[in-house]
């Protein structure tokens, strides 16, 4: 399963999130961003999309969800 999750701690924006353990970078640049997801984000005033706090496409465990709604775009 290791297709799922892959960590690049020597990236130089390693960790770009808080995230306590088993921070996943597959989703580097979240295929979400441009569309309503299930992570935690805000919509600043001019309109842009802050993810600055959301961890969702880190998280291994998300994986599926992740993939899932990709799959739903069709």
């Amino acid at each position: 399963m290791s297709y799922k999750f892959f960590t690049n701690s020597s990236c130089e924006y390693f960790p770009c999130h808080k995230l306590e353990e088993d921070f996943n970078c597959l989703f580097c640049f979240c295929p979400l961003y441009d569309r309503d997801c299930p992570g935690n984000y805000t919509i600043l005033e001019n309109k842009i999309k802050d993810c600055s706090e959301c961890t969702f496409p880190h998280k291994r465990e998300n994986y599926e969800t992740i993939v899932e709604l990709l799959k739903s775009l069709d």
